[in-house]
C-alpha cells in the first residue's frame, strides 16, 4: 500500500506537469463568452495565452491539482483496493463498479481543488502581468471563497463532480483491465513501455469521452461568479442557458485540447507509476501491467483529473 501510494503521488505529479497547459485550455475554452469570443479553437487559445501573458500563463492553477495529488491518490488507492477485496473476483464489471466508488468518494478533495484551479485559470485572462490579482495562489483562492461564501462556496460544482467522477474513473479502470489483458504486456517484455504508454493514454480518452458533457457545465458553474456576476442558478439553468445561446456544440466546448491533454497526461502517469512499483518491489514478482494485490489481482493506477 505504501509503495503504491508513492507510486500515485509520483505519477500524478508527473500527469499534471505534463497536461496542465491543456487543462487551461479547456478551461478557457470552455468558459469564454460566445458573443465575445477571445479564441477562435484550440491552437489560436495556446497561442494567445502564451503570447499575452508568457508560458507561465498555461501553468496558472497549477497549484491546486499538486496540492490535492496526496489526498486524492489516497483516496482512490485505499477505496479502489478495498473494494476489490469486498467484491473477492477480479472481472471487468467488478474493475468499473471499485472505480466507480473510488472516483464518487474522491471528490470530496477534488471539487474544491478544481474550483480553486478553474478560478486562477480565469485570472488575469489576456494579461500578461495581471494589474490586479483577486487571488494570490490556489490556497488564497479557497481561503476568500470560504470567506465569502462558506462550505456551500467551496463545494460549488459537487454534484457534477460527482455525477463526471463517477462514471469516468470507471470507465478508466475498465478500460485499463481490458487494454492491459489484450497487450498482455510483461515485466520482460521489450516493448512494454509502449504498451504501457498506449494503454494508460487510450483509457484517459475512453474516461473523457464519457463524461466530458458534464465536465463543461461543471466549468460553467464553478468559473460563475468571477467578477462578481452569476449567470446561473444551477445545473439545469446553466444546461438551458447554454443550449439556448450555442445549441448541442457547447457539450464539446474545449474537448480538443481535453483529448490532447488526455493521451500524454494518462500516459505518463500509467508509465511513471508502473515502472516505478516494478523497479522498487524488483523481486520478479510483477509479471504484467497490473500492480499486484491479495487476494486479487487488481488495478491500483489512477491519474488526479484524467
Amino acid at each position: 500500500m505504501a509503495l503504491d501510494f508513492a507510486a500515485g503521488c509520483i505519477g500524478g505529479a508527473a500527469g499534471v506537469l505534463v497536461g496542465h497547459p491543456f487543462d487551461t485550455v479547456k478551461v478557457r475554452l470552455q468558459v469564454q463568452n460566445i458573443d465575445k469570443p477571445l479564441y477562435r479553437g484550440t491552437y489560436h487559445c495556446f497561442q494567445s495565452i502564451v503570447h499575452q501573458e508568457s508560458i507561465f500563463g498555461l501553468y496558472k492553477g497549477i497549484g491546486s491539482p499538486m496540492m490535492g495529488l496526496t489526498f486524492i491518490n489516497a483516496i482512490v488507492f485505499g477505496v479502489q483496493g478495498n473494494a476489490m477485496r469486498m467484491l473477492s473476483k477480479d472481472t471487468p464489471l467488478n474493475q468499473f463498479l471499485a472505480g466507480a466508488a473510488a472516483g464518487a468518494i474522491q471528490c470530496i478533495i477534488c471539487c474544491p481543488m478544481e474550483l480553486a484551479k478553474t478560478r486562477m485559470q480565469m485570472q488575469g485572462t489576456g494579461e500578461k502581468k495581471s494589474s490586479r490579482k483577486t487571488y494570490k495562489n490556489s490556497l488564497d483562492c479557497l481561503v476568500r471563497i470560504y470567506k465569502k461564501e462558506g462550505i456551500r462556496g467551496i463545494n460549488r460544482g459537487m454534484l457534477t463532480t460527482i455525477i463526471r467522477e463517477t462514471p469516468g474513473f470507471g470507465v478508466y479502470f475498465l478500460s485499463y483491465d481490458v487494454l492491459t489483458r489484450s497487450l498482455g504486456c510483461e515485466a520482460d517484455d521489450l516493448y512494454i513501455i509502449p504498451k504501457l504508454l498506449f494503454a494508460g493514454g487510450m483509457s484517459g480518452i475512453a474516461s473523457w469521452l464519457s463524461t466530458y458533457p458534464v465536465d463543461v457545465i461543471k466549468s460553467r458553474l464553478q468559473a460563475d461568479g468571477v467578477g462578481g456576476v452569476n449567470k446561473y442558478s444551477g445545473i439545469m439553468d446553466c444546461v438551458h442557458q447554454s443550449w439556448q445561446r450555442e445549441g448541442w456544440r457547447f457539450f464539446t466546448r474545449g474537448l480538443t485540447s481535453t483529448l490532447l491533454r488526455a493521451f500524454p497526461v494518462n500516459a505518463t502517469t500509467f508509465a511513471t507509476v508502473t515502472l516505478f512499483l516494478m523497479y522498487m518491489r524488483n523481486d520478479g514478482g510483477v509479471k504484467d501491467c497490473e500492480p499486484e494485490h491479495q487476494p486479487v489481482q487488481q488495478t491500483q493506477l489512477q491519474t488526479t483529473s484524467l
